[in-house]
């Protein structure tokens, strides 16, 4: 402005001052005139410039994600949603216009003081009130841990948004956001985009062959026996059915034999079965998870779950293979990229226990930013399943006994009205897992965890002939694969029934004598026995007179009365929680079992369940029932959920 008036005074001198010669002056005017207009246009210029450059600088977005949604083939369309509840009205108005004024509140708070909403942010066109969304997304992309998480629960707990808005999050978040989105509990499903697109299958090949090609690809040597063998059987299975697919089995006549057909059908999903099983055991190795990735393992499993969603056995197989892989970081990106992500959040909202607690797993092992714990093959977290702000304070462990389970052996006792097919969705009249939904909501501020693993009665019903594990190989196993998950970080309780009270039995021990694993006596605060046979059981005396029948298994016979190790076992553990002094509670059932449908046997006596410490108390049940409260104000459920509560008082009110 001062170079205008200056320009001007010159002009108006010009115009007012005595002319000297006339051609001089001229001359010497014009160069003025030019002088000045030069320079006053080219300060203008660059004031403009600095002016424009300033303004886009305060109200920009960054593009950078939406550039490169642009080379995606997804198209948003605003739609008119059929839900009554979700029409334009007076609410919407009025949140829309609140948007705006936020917006502008925003944009004058940048331009004064040159302050951008985001250092990513550059020139994008966004409606004022979708401004929400891409400030989430730049939040749950922030170097603060603790704003992520924030975003990822504000994002969660959105549920007025439209159809596209929730696919710009699914194209734009991270892998981390997703997962957190999964492991969230009132996430919408729309911010999940399907799985993308399976590879075809090779011409004149099958999904069968392919597993059976993918199981041939993967390591044999340095494997333990039990693999060995699922392997073999799975690949002679398979080659009987593809035999039988392509013409029978070979003979002279140059056709198939007339049994042939019959005698190689079997059923698809049953080879499969043998081949995921083999699956399972190699996903236990980590080199053997980077062969069946680069194979296209992921995809193949995919397609195999699709196939078989009504088959909940191949499906939980298949669960178990992704959740060991996820157990290896660097498998954690192509997991998210071949689409498990949006099929586990999908199966977290399942009525079937077993079904979300499979898929709990693989999320929380696949979530490094608030799990740091990894559960391997046989650990279960029944409670807390999703992220939560809830502090938990105490673990409470349960370890199933001979032919039992994760999830079977913990249900509530069975009644003509309870459908156990199905899923029953009002949990107080019946559940399939009492320690899921009745001590969860009882005590929340415990993690639940219940472990798995393989037993038998009988050789006979073996799932692995060659594995003859006793009870201190598993108790080892066991220890580990808990301790990974965290166990003796926090106070514990163990809960267990039958045999699996000689493990915690034994793990105890065991943790005793090894000093990384001196946390978890230091944190063992209680135990809970449920008919265990800690002087031996009659089902034991009852196979070896008959063993010719039975053939029972090592298990089995490490029941005896006459068991060395079971005395051993007694007399090192009675010592030793006596000198802890554990808080122990004894259930024993009075009623016989039937095994079978003519073997009636009182499985554990009164007096080979007394521990030697702690209460004992009779229970008129048999021995599978004895786990299994008829509903939640039956005493078997309220003593023991007193027991747990009395022995972590303290700690829960810490």
């Amino acid at each position: 402005m001062s170079l205008a008036a200056y320009c001007v005074i010159c002009c108006r001198r010009i115009g007012t001052s005595t002319s000297p010669p006339k051609s001089d002056t001229y001359w010497r005017d014009i160069r003025n005139i030019i002088k000045f207009t030069g320079s006053l246009i080219l300060g203008g210029s660059l004031f403009l410039t600095y002016e424009v450059l300033a303004l886009k600088k305060a109200l920009t977005l960054d593009t950078q994600v939406v550039e490169r949604e642009k080379m995606k083939s997804y198209i948003y369309v605003h739609t008119v949603s059929l839900d009554k509840g979700e029409n334009h009205g007076i609410a919407w108005q009025a949140r829309k216009e609140l948007h705006k004024a936020v917006r502008k509140v925003l944009a004058t708070s940048a331009k004064i003081l040159r302050n951008p909403f985001a250092d990513a942010f550059s020139t994008v066109d966004v409606e004022d009130h979708e401004c929400a969304v891409w400030l989430l997304l730049r939040k749950s992309k922030s170097d603060d841990k603790m704003a992520r998480l924030e975003a990822v629960r504000e994002m969660s707990e959105t549920h007025h948004w439209h159809d596209y808005q929730y696919r710009i999050i699914a194209q734009a978040c991270d892998p981390k956001t997703l997962i957190g989105l999964a492991r969230s509990k009132e996430s919408d499903l729309r911010f999940f985009l399907l799985p993308p697109p399976l590879p075809c299958l090779k011409e004149d090949s099958s999904t069968e062959e392919e597993l059976r090609q993918l199981l041939a690809s993967l390591p044999q040597t340095e494997v333990d026996e039990c693999i060995q063998y699922f392997t073999s059987l799975a690949l002679s299975e398979s080659s009987q059915s593809l035999a039988a697919q392509k013409g029978g089995l070979w003979c002279f006549g140059g056709n198939g034999l007339p049994y042939a057909e019959s005698f190689g059908e079997v059923p698809s999903a049953t080879v499969e079965m043998f081949c995921l099983e083999a699956i399972v055991k190699h996903s236990e190795i980590a080199t053997h998870c980077d062969k069946i990735e680069a194979n296209g393992g992921l995809q193949l499993l995919q397609r195999l779950y699709r196939l078989h969603k009504d088959c909940p056995k191949v499906q939980r197989n298949i669960m178990r293979i992704i959740g060991n892989m996820a157990l290896n970081d660097h498998l954690h990106s192509s997991i998210v990229r071949s689409g498990w992500v949006s099929i586990m959040a999908e199966a977290m909202k399942s009525h079937h226990i077993m079904e979300a607690s499979h898929a709990a797993r693989i999320l929380a092992n696949l979530d490094r930013e608030t799990v740091q714990e990894k559960y391997q093959d046989g650990v279960y977290v029944l409670h807390p399943q999703y992220r939560t702000s809830q502090p938990i304070k105490a673990d409470v462990l349960f370890i199933h006994g001979l032919m039992g389970a994760a999830f079977k052996t913990w249900r509530q006792q069975d009644s003509e009205q309870a459908v156990i097919e199905k899923p029953i969705e009002d949990e107080d009249r019946y559940t399939t897992c009492w320690p899921k939904t009745w001590l969860a909501k009882d005590c929340p501020a415990l993690r639940i965890i219940s472990v798995e693993y393989d037993t038998s009665l009988s050789d006979w019903r073996a799932r692995c002939p060659m594995e003859r594990r006793s009870i201190a190989f598993r108790s080892n196993e066991l220890l580990r694969k808990l301790r990974a998950a965290g166990v003796g970080d926090r106070p514990v309780v163990w809960i267990s029934h039958s045999m699996g009270g000689l493990l915690v039995k034994k793990m105890l021990l065991e943790a005793s004598k090894k000093p990384e694993m001196s946390t978890v006596i230091n944190n063992t605060r209680g135990i809970i026995f449920y008919s265990v046979p800690h002087h031996g059981s009659h089902l034991a005396e009852y196979s070896v007179n008959v063993r010719y029948l039975l053939f029972p298994s090592l298990e089995v016979k490490e029941l005896s009365k006459d068991s060395p190790a079971l005395k051993k076992l007694q007399d090192d553990f009675l010592e030793f929680a006596k000198d802890k002094n554990f808080q122990v509670l004894n259930f024993v059932e009075t009623l016989p079992t039937y095994i079978g449908s003519m073997i009636k046997l009182h499985v554990v006596p009164v007096e080979s369940a007394d521990l030697g410490i702690g209460d004992l108390i009779p229970v008129d049940v048999n021995h599978l029932n004895i786990c299994k409260p008829k509903k939640k104000d039956a005493f078997l459920y309220q003593r023991t959920l007193q027991f747990i509560r009395e022995t972590l008082a303290k700690d829960l009110e810490n």
